[in-house]
């Protein structure tokens, strides 16, 4: 059995082993130190430990990126009220899950609002790779979001699962357009890089004025999704750092908060940028060329803004 090692290309049909368990790939990729099997979900499927079988659901409290746990946020600010989509369901998913061939019959509904899947455009396997990313989206969602809610703030930005208009207090807000406030989202989309689809980690910006409540942008298009995550937080643990062009992380001075990632694996970190009189949150990257920000149906691109880091 091969063991999981940082620094090592892995193909597709690879299984590794892990702190005593085995995964199989799901999106093929150059392994990285903080990109563990049981840390990213949308790279690597547990494989069941006792039959040999499929992949087996990933129980894990939280994400990690750019070494840090992600589970909390301080209880501030923005609006009241949590919908039923919200409450973490820590019992069944087993059961929702099965272990084997074929995709899981619900995925549509994880899918929630945004775009269907492309089933026409892929093979079994490549819709197989797509739902189990999405599933492991929505469960390590769900996890950390229990983590927030039962243990409190253990860090000051935490990803928790949203659906619809309702805003979380203690969301973290980036400015008021008009006459509504904008607040920092990230969602799964479905993404394609050549001939492979892949799942992407999208930031974009969440509000109740929009149609769904989240939108993200992506490849030149603002997508609306009812299903995301919204950042909530301490903004006195963070801090705004200004930067242009192609972000270099290493020139911040701070390490920046981690939003997503694209289907290459390069890590997108979150941005607030001006634009038509208000500051909107967007995303920025070593590979981006400024800012962008889901805006009027498009992506706009903004040269000079600001990363969120940790102060």
């Amino acid at each position: 059995m091969q063991y999981w090692e940082p620094g090592t290309l892995y193909s597709a049909g690879s299984v590794i082993e892990y702190e005593g368990h085995r995964y199989k790939i799901i999106q093929p990729h150059t392994s990285q130190s903080d990109w563990a099997p049981n840390l990213t979900p949308a790279l690597w499927g547990r494989m069941d430990d006792h039959d040999g079988g499929e992949y087996q659901q990933q129980h894990h409290g939280g994400q990690q990126y750019g070494g840090q746990q992600q589970f909390g946020g301080q209880q501030h600010g923005g609006h009241h009220g949590h919908s039923d989509s919200e409450k973490h369901h820590s019992e069944g998913h087993g059961e929702d899950r099965p272990i084997g061939g074929g995709l899981l019959a619900g995925a549509a509904l994880l899918a929630g609002g945004y775009a269907a899947f492309k089933g026409h455009e892929k093979n079994e396997e490549e819709k197989k790779a797509q739902t189990w990313a999405l599933q492991n989206w929505i469960h390590d969602a769900e996890a950390r979001t229990a983590q927030f809610r039962q243990y409190g703030p253990r860090s000051p930005a935490t990803w928790i699962l949203n659906h619809g208009k309702n805003i979380p207090q203690g969301a973290i807000a980036v400015g008021q357009e008009h006459s509504w406030t904008l607040y920092i989202c990230r969602a799964f989309y479905e993404g394609f890089s050549n001939r492979d689809a892949h799942g992407l980690l999208e930031v974009g910006k969440a509000s109740d004025a929009f149609q769904k409540g989240g939108v993200i942008g992506f490849k030149h298009d603002e997508i609306h999704v009812d299903t995301y995550e919204i950042l909530v937080g301490d903004i006195n643990g963070l801090r705004w750092v200004d930067a242009s062009g192609r972000l270099d992380v290493s020139g911040l001075g701070f390490r920046p908060v981690e939003g997503g990632r694209e289907a290459d694996g390069t890590p997108l970190y979150i941005a607030e940028a001006p634009h038509k009189g208000a500051v909107h949150p967007g995303k920025a990257s070593e590979k981006l060329d400024g800012a962008y920000i889901p805006y009027d149906g498009g992506e706009t691109n903004v040269k000079s803004y600001r990363v969120l880091c940790y102060a």
